[in-house]
């Protein structure tokens, strides 16, 4: 009986040991599980940062953003205030000043509703795509990426392999070898008159002349040119202004025929042109046959299209 009971106790002992052993165990468990006041602080601290960093970012982008505004705007204002010549130097100097300046315009264009390079394609694809085109001004050479005709495309950086760095005013292109000159946004030089004789150069007779520019600079209500000066100018370059016809409206022969004649005999009274879209402006010529263009033309100045700062 002694033997039992001292077994019995042992037994017991035994039982309260493990109870205070798994009672021990899990009060551990939930000091490990319950974080410490420093580690809180520490997390916190943690996500502190990420939200400062973040913020950080955000502030750095802007800072980068209105650096890079600021310098397209400088730049801008150089290619409006200075000759062909000296902004091929400008670039010559410091190639990466053309990206950072058509970064901004990019960013510009894209606040425009509609662009006038789509219209010029959408012209070209209206027409043959035998006709050979001279893209003067060109920049990312969206124009020849975007129709099947023959496209030389020139400006003062070779932005890729299809572009010719050059100055406007002196293309390699042979004489009368174009059948369309496109100067889409690209009158900016003080010496742009320089540009359209090179173009008036390079056209065969009967050839294009495509102008698009800033609605702005042909206001003459507020500091711009005189569209009609200005049409009157390129006319005594050897151009005759053309309006712009769509050939597949549903016109009769008779309809065409009175239209043309219209507006030739108007074309005497002032130029036609394409006021249409609400940011630029269009104007359509052909090169006139065996006439030879005058030298001492009354240009209108054109007035630099400069962007404020917001």
């Amino acid at each position: 009986m002694k033997g039992g009971k001292e077994e019995a106790d042992s037994s017991n002992k035994d039982s309260k040991k493990r109870k205070r052993g798994n009672k021990s165990h899990k009060e551990e468990t939930k000091k490990k599980k319950k974080p410490s006041s420093t580690s809180v602080s520490r997390t916190q601290k943690k996500i502190s940062n990420v939200g400062n960093s973040t913020k950080s970012l955000s502030f750095l982008d802007k800072m980068k953003a209105r650096l890079s505004g600021g310098h397209f705007r400088m730049i801008n204002e150089k290619l409006y205030t200075c000759s062909g010549e000296e902004a091929l130097s400008y670039f010559k100097e410091d190639p990466s000043l053309f990206n950072m300046y058509h970064v901004g315009y990019q960013e510009q264009m894209a606040q425009w509703p509609e662009q006038p390079v789509s219209i010029i394609i959408q012209w070209l694809k209206d027409h043959s795509p035998s006709l050979v085109v001279a893209d003067f001004g060109c920049g990312d050479a969206r124009l020849s990426r975007s129709v099947k005709n023959k496209v030389f495309s020139f400006d003062l950086v070779a932005h890729n392999s299809s572009v010719v760095a050059c100055d406007m005013a002196n293309t390699p292109l042979e004489n009368s070898s174009i059948d369309v000159a496109v100067f889409c946004l690209s009158l900016m030089g003080t010496n742009f008159p320089s540009y359209l004789r090179e173009a008036e150069r390079v056209l065969k007779q009967s050839g294009w002349l495509l102008i698009a520019e800033v609605k702005s600079r042909f206001d003459p209500t507020n500091g711009g040119a005189d569209p009609n000066r200005f049409s009157k100018a390129i006319c005594e370059l050897g151009f005759y202004s053309v309006s712009k016809v769509n050939v597949k409206s549903s016109f009769s022969i008779l309809n065409l025929f009175t239209s043309f004649f219209f507006i030739r005999l108007i074309s005497f009274m002032y130029y036609v042109q394409d006021f249409s879209n609400k940011m630029f402006i269009l104007f359509y010529f052909k090169k006139k046959e065996k006439l030879k263009s005058k030298n001492d033309i009354d240009w209108p100045s054109l007035k630099p299209c400069l962007y404020k700062r917001r």
